[in-house]
């Protein structure tokens, strides 16, 4: 992934000093009770959603079994259709090529939908680099651009400001990208959004290529689609004389009759919505309409090695719904920043993590940024098992650093900051194999009992804070099954 976020303090500092900041909270507490509101009354209307989900698990699933092939599959259809296919394993070779495709075209602007991939991949810094400006036209990611600030949420990316805060980004930076804020501008929703209109429609009419990622492609035909909201994306999709879509090799589906269960799931767990206002879907090109020249990137950057990983693939079917952030409490409070990724909340937690690797101390503390409520595998349209995963790298990180080689041989360097807890871990288990030490470990605990803390010293009194230690029983269950039952077996 790209080093966008990395250098950011971890989960845990930046979670403390989001939680500080009142405003930010307000804005998530309300944001994310109404979209998940919305969501479960969405859903209900649906008798066959578990079956939805199951089908849509299931279809993921075989398609990540199978990806080699699907990946020829729409690399020979966007062909034979007149678009150009390129492979980027990472984020600089796609940034690069990204760049050139504009660059050949003598153009030094660019129109983008909304997308993930580009975002974490931070194609418009290595545009910018290059001298090529890229325009955002989604909303939400407009007055992240202009407030020169980073998403936090997947669905919407400026969930952490309030109508006030747009207001006055608007004013105080739309005229240094373009079209100014009309004069007297307030913070009432139509007025927004008409001013975004306004600033945007220019950028539209003028811009000669468009950047896109896709939220499926269908490998039967190599169609891409994009679902959203507003409109702004179908403009980029069909104005442009050149689209280049960046598109990660997980978002393949095999077939059209599969895309179909999808386009019922994806608009009901991410804006409630019976079906997405705007549905655009483009195979290659042809003469009579939209762009004449068509790229598509189809992008790695850690998804073959997640793909090996049998119990983190699952992340790898993630639809980008975002109805996971909704209901996670966690998320709730520190907000999306704090995850140090594009993408926040339950599913970043495991997602970054194995895109990213865990060798950096942001990536390595994601996986306990969890309650492990589980409530985001309820939600989740895929049957995400988000616990699973978190519970799986958090054994990992505690187990070791990143995989490095030491002559023939792959290690796992020691990780940072759990040396305690592996010490707990290996001192638990010599016990456990030793019954005799374990019966005089449980009877010292038991006759010292009250002079045992009720909190706990150091880094452990974080925890223990906000909890008292459970006590300990004035008899071990040992000596009490000893002396009530003779150390005889029930049943006898």
């Amino acid at each position: 992934m790209s080093g966008t976020f990395v250098g950011m303090p971890a989960f845990p500092a930046a979670a403390r000093e989001a939680v500080g900041d009142a405003t930010l909270r307000g804005n998530l507490r309300h944001a994310t009770h109404t979209i998940r509101d919305k969501r479960a009354r969405a859903v209900a209307e649906l008798d066959d959603w578990a079956a939805l989900r199951e089908a849509g698990r299931r279809i993921k699933d075989h398609t990540l079994r199978h990806l080699d092939r699907y990946l020829v599959q729409v690399e020979e259809a966007v062909t034979a259709a007149g678009g150009t296919v390129h492979w980027a394993a990472d984020a600089d070779e796609a940034n690069a090529i990204v760049a050139r495709l504009v660059e050949e075209t003598g153009e030094r602007e660019v129109v983008k939908v909304k997308s993930m991939a580009t975002q974490e991949i931070g194609l418009n810094e290595a545009l910018e680099a290059r001298g090529i400006h890229a325009y955002e036209t989604d909303l939400a990611e407009l007055i992240v651009q202009l407030g020169k600030d980073r998403p936090s949420h997947i669905l919407v990316p400026a969930i952490h400001r309030n109508r006030g805060e747009i207001r006055d980004i608007f004013r105080s930076e739309m005229g240094a990208w373009g079209r100014p804020a009309p004069e007297g501008l307030t913070d009432t929703p139509a007025e927004l959004a008409e001013a975004a209109r306004l600033h945007l429609r220019e950028k539209f009419l003028r811009a000669r290529v468009g950047i896109s990622g896709a939220n499926f492609m269908v490998a039967e035909t190599g169609t891409l689609v994009v679902v959203e909201s507003e409109g702004n994306g179908r403009m980029c999709l069909t104005l442009p004389e050149t689209l280049i879509s960046v598109v990660g090799i997980e978002k393949i589906v095999p077939s059209w009759r599969d895309l179909e269960v999808f386009l019922q799931t994806l608009p009901r767990s991410s804006t409630a919505e019976r079906m997405n206002p705007y549905t655009s879907m483009w195979t290659g090109t042809t003469d009579e309409d939209g762009p004449r020249t068509f790229h598509l990137v189809l992008l790695d950057n850690g998804r073959t090695d997640t793909l090996a990983d049998e119990v983190g693939r699952q992340a790898l079917r993630c639809i980008r719904c975002s109805a996971c952030l909704n209901v996670c409490p966690v998320y709730e409070r520190a907000g999306g920043h704090a995850y140090g990724s594009v993408y926040p909340g339950p599913i970043g937690a495991i997602l970054s993590p194995q895109l990213r690797g865990t060798g950096s101390e942001i990536d390595a503390s994601l996986p306990f940024a969890s309650s492990l409520c589980g409530a985001c595998y309820e939600v989740c349209p895929v049957a995400i098992d988000i616990p699973e995963v978190l519970v799986h790298l958090r054994e990992r990180v505690v187990q070791g650093g990143p995989a490095v080689r030491e002559g023939n041989r792959v290690v796992l360097k020691p990780a940072k900051g759990h040396a305690a807890e592996r010490a707990a871990m290996r001192a638990a288990g010599w016990a456990f194999a030793r019954p005799g030490a374990l019966r005089a470990g449980q009877r010292l605990a038991s006759r010292s009992r009250r002079l045992h803390p009720r909190t706990l010293p150091g880094p452990g009194r974080a925890w223990s804070d906000g909890r008292d230690l459970p006590a300990v029983p004035a008899e071990p269950f040992r000596d009490w099954w000893q002396r009530t039952h003779g150390g005889r077996d029930e049943a006898e």
